[in-house]
């Protein structure tokens, strides 16, 4: 069956990358426009749209998924399905009664809906948490689930280590699910319980700074969502540091050694 990709930052291409070595055709891929980066000020292209670049696909980079002429182009493009990792646009009502919109999210539906689903997973503290693909819908993370993997979180593991096995899960994940489909054939789904419900918010400044008086644990768990991304941040003598990768110590046993 032939798909369109909508997806942009790295873990997004692992997803893509999963579904091309699994053999799907991938017609379409949409990606955020190129932004400026560096001192220059560089137009980049995002990880999805450098690998599609690299791939040689047909790749789009559209202001909105959600204009007239993006939705005539898909529909000549004669895709069966369209998937989602981490586009960062809302799909409208237009795309989503075009095409079965199957997104894939790295968290256990209800749980974590939202954009930040794998740092909010750590900064709890939570021991296990995996991937979702659903069939997509209006509401931020409310849609149907296809089917679900888990993963537990390693007391070591940080956000950049998490996030790429969610990703090659949520890819082979999503592969599978695609095998069992027919063009214009919406998967089978259940709706999302009731209980459980919780909301993963973007991270913000006050989300990054450390505050020293919450337990070590709670530091721990700051530091390893935030990293290798965005980095937590610390004031030592006036001076700003970012602080990567830390971990409890019992400081009994350091006087005994």
């Amino acid at each position: 069956m032939r798909i369109a990709f909508a997806g942009s930052p790295a873990a997004a291409a692992t997803v893509l990358e999963r579904l091309l070595a699994h053999g799907h055709e991938v017609a379409v891929v949409l990606t955020q426009p190129d932004r400026p980066r560096g001192r220059r000020g560089t137009p980049t292209p995002t990880d999805v749209g450098a690998m599609a670049i690299d791939r040689g696909l047909d790749l789009w980079r559209p202001a909105s998924i959600n204009a007239p002429e993006v939705l005539d182009d898909l529909r000549t493009a004669n895709v069966g399905a369209l998937c989602v990792a981490g586009y960062g646009q809302l799909l409208k009502a237009d795309v989503l009664a075009g095409w079965p919109c199957l997104n894939v999210h790295f968290s256990l539906l209800p749980a974590y809906r939202g954009a930040a689903p794998v740092e909010r997973a750590l900064m709890d503290g939570v021991a296990e948490t995996g991937v979702t693909i659903m069939r997509m819908e209006a509401g931020l993370d409310t849609g149907p689930i296809i089917a679900t993997a888990t993963r537990p979180i390693g007391t070591d593991d940080d956000a950049g280590v998490l996030l790429h096995d969610l990703a090659v899960s949520g890819g082979d994940l999503l592969s599978q699910v695609l095998d069992q489909m027919s063009p214009g054939q919406e998967p089978v789904a259940t709706a999302q319980p009731e209980d459980g419900v919780s909301h993963a918010a973007k991270i913000l400044d006050d989300d990054i700074r450390l505050d020293l008086h919450r337990s070590p644990r709670e530091i721990v768990n700051q530091i390893r969502a935030l990293s290798p991304h965005i980095g937590a941040r610390l004031t030592i003598g006036g001076e700003p540091f970012k602080i990567w990768r830390a971990s409890v110590v019992d400081v009994l046993s350091l006087i005994h050694i």
